[in-house]
């Protein structure tokens, strides 16, 4: 299953759904075809559950999100 990391501290933030990378690659900007990192703020965690993203993805978004203003986050297989 791809994980979903912190990518500022390398912490490991959970494990996601092969549909859930899909949602992130659909609904976000990508610099180019290599691209697997983004940052995710409330609002765009909000337009990724409105897009399908997972109810556990969307948890442990906005759990690492916290009061922050948004982090950066990668996925890897």
């Amino acid at each position: 299953m791809p994980r979903l990391y912190n990518k500022k501290s390398g912490a490991l933030l959970g494990t996601v759904s092969d549909s859930d990378v899909q949602c992130l690659i659909d609904v976000l900007e990508e610099e180019d075809s290599k691209d697997v990192d983004y940052f995710i703020d409330l609002d765009t965690a909000d337009i990724l559950e409105d897009n399908g993203a997972s109810k556990e993805m969307m948890q442990l978004l906005r759990a690492a999100i916290g009061a922050s203003e948004g982090i950066d986050v990668r996925w890897e297989k």
